[in-house]
């Protein structure tokens, strides 16, 4: 059979745009001669819809496009997912579905059977699952037509899997009860999530199940940045020997055609983890300045390294003449980092402004003098600055409409090391989920070819230089520990006790964990974040802030 993935790249809510380019891939792939057309999970609404699922006339007007979709596809049968009503007198009240169309009209209603409630997945909040499933038949052919998390629950391929501890989630295996029924190929309609590395693990896990079940697979992801959430596309297919045939391109959209009984067996395209990221948070902001009506970014530019990925990222996104890189020395700023603020502006092309804030700053210590009398300077007088940038920034972004981005790393967020009301303050924080090491990494890799960010904002000791001679490292562990206990302590759920036991240094690891803890409050109050790691720190960590929880130290 002739089949095309049509991975795009949708907007929440925009239901009319996203029938568009629906249609639009659908009359190209039927030029071409494919007889099925895929397209992935919550097409029609984009994903995810979240609370926009609530309004009263949200769902009606998506079925109501849904049919003059259908209406218009006369030549290859489809297949489209949406949000339908549960017509049960019990229950959440919409079903996550995928309708198949044919001649015209939609001739069948499959609805998603496993409905994922962890991390930032919260299905069960809105959907109900479908009770049975059964295959389609299209062509003489039975189609087991499954939605995302439906294909995540082969029982083989978790048994041997660590990341989540070698237990399926669910009771059922609607793959399973699909190719028992008689399916002779499986369909896959997705809205996978990208996580650094699961390009590997998704190719992994779709391999596992054809060779388990011995049927050929189409799986068709969705590209596109929606608020935190990144989709890497990367649509694929294999034969039934489980062999890939055909994969789609990441992190934009594509349309490919694959015959499953004929195609050649082709490699998985699978970079390196820097340039996986990197175009990841392109993509992401990219989508987000975009999808929420920004044309240009504005950023401060210390002459640090993550000022300078996070502007290197900004230009890529949205183009250099887009961007506002603003310098913003105090008595203490270092010569240095003036300047290599300044060479980093000019290598990316941006407009590059400098607003000193000594003025400013001497004005509110004045103000101070007579409350602040007999204290000692401390993180008061240092965070004043922070906020006079943020001040600055916010008039900037108020005045030309250019959106505010935020250049504090994980290890920056996870630690509170970072000023509320000042280098927070954005709308939304670009590399917030990308440790610190990792951001040495990046910009290595945006300097493959030359240099783009200046060799002293890589390898001079990091510092936010709100003091004299200040570093990081003054307040926090050396950034290679502090990496390795925060992906233990916060990714992967580990006790202090554990990772004490895996060779930690006992002292550093309850300070780094009391620091991650004590400041959830501050994380609450940041921008969204691009989420790119297995766990972010926004909607799929939803820890409280007032709480009193100790780990024993005893603790095994």
């Amino acid at each position: 059979m002739r089949i095309a993935l049509g991975q795009l790249n949708y907007t929440v809510g925009d239901l009319e745009g996203n029938a568009a380019k629906i249609l639009d891939a659908y009359h190209r792939a039927c030029a071409r001669g494919a007889e099925l057309v895929v397209f992935s999970e919550l097409a029609v609404t984009g994903y995810p819809p979240r609370d926009l699922l609530l309004k009263r006339s949200f769902v009606n007007d998506t079925k109501a496009v849904l049919g003059r979709i259908a209406g218009q596809m006369n030549a290859a049968a489809a297949i489209v997912g949406y949000v339908d009503v549960n017509e049960e007198k019990a229950g959440r009240p919409f079903r996550n579905a995928a309708a198949f169309i044919e001649g015209g009209a939609v001739r069948k209603r499959i609805w998603k059977a496993l409905l994922p409630t962890y991390d930032v997945f919260d299905e069960d909040r809105y959907f109900e699952p479908a009770d049975t499933v059964e295959p389609v038949t299209l062509g003489g052919k039975r189609l087991a037509v499954t939605i995302c998390e439906d294909i995540w629950n082969q029982e083989a391929f978790w048994r041997g899997n660590q990341d989540r501890s070698g237990q399926p989630l669910y009771q059922r295996d609607p793959v399973g009860e699909l190719c028992a029924a008689g399916a002779d190929l499986i369909v896959n309609i997705s809205a996978s999530p990208y996580v650094l590395g699961k390009e590997r693990l998704r190719h992994d896990l779709l391999a596992a199940v054809v060779e388990h079940h011995r049927r050929p697979l189409v799986y068709v992801n969705q590209t596109g940045g929606n608020d935190e959430l990144i989709f890497d596309g990367n649509s694929m297919a294999f034969d039934a020997q489980g062999r890939l045939i055909a994969q789609s391109r990441a992190f934009e959209e594509d349309l490919v055609i694959v015959d499953t009984a004929a195609a050649a067996p082709v490699h998985l395209r699978a970079p390196c983890e820097e340039e996986s990221l990197y175009h990841a948070l392109v993509l992401g902001l990219r989508d987000y300045a975009g999808k929420c009506g920004f044309k240009g970014l504005v950023l401060g530019l210390s002459g640090g390294i993550d000022s300078a990925v996070a502007g290197a990222l900004a230009a890529a996104a949205v183009g250099p003449r887009n961007v506002i890189g603003v310098s913003m020395p105090s008595r203490f700023s270092s010569d240095h980092s003036k300047s290599d603020a300044e060479l980093l502006a000019n290598n990316l092309g941006v407009r590059y402004l400098t607003i000193p804030i000594e003025p400013a700053h001497k004005a509110f210590g004045d103000m101070l003098v007579p409350v602040f009398a007999g204290t000692k300077p401390d993180a008061a007088e240092e965070n004043i600055q922070a906020r006079i940038r943020g001040v600055l920034l916010m008039a900037l972004s108020n005045k030309f409409g250019h959106m505010l981005i935020t250049t504090g790393n994980k290890s920056e967020m996870a630690t509170g090391y970072c000023t509320l009301y000042g280098d927070m303050c954005g709308g939304l924080a670009v590399i917030s989920d990308v440790p610190k090491m990792m951001i040495y990494r990046l910009a290595r890799w945006i300097n493959r070819d030359h240099e783009i960010i200046p060799a002293g904002s890589i390898t001079k000791p990091p510092s936010a230089e709100l003091r004299p001679n200040q570093t990081d490292q003054d307040s926090l562990p050396p950034y290679d520990q502090l990496d390795r206990i925060l992906k233990a302590y916060v990714e992967e759920h580990s006790s202090a006790a554990d990772i004490i036991a895996g060779g930690e240094d006992e002292r550093v690891v309850r300070d780094v964990a009391r620091r991650i803890d004590l400041n959830e409050y501050k994380r609450k109050q940041a921008p969204p974040g691009l989420k790119v790691s297995g766990k972010a720190f926004g909607i799929g960590r939803r820890m409280p802030i007032a709480q009193r929880y100790v780990e024993k130290k005893h603790e095994a």
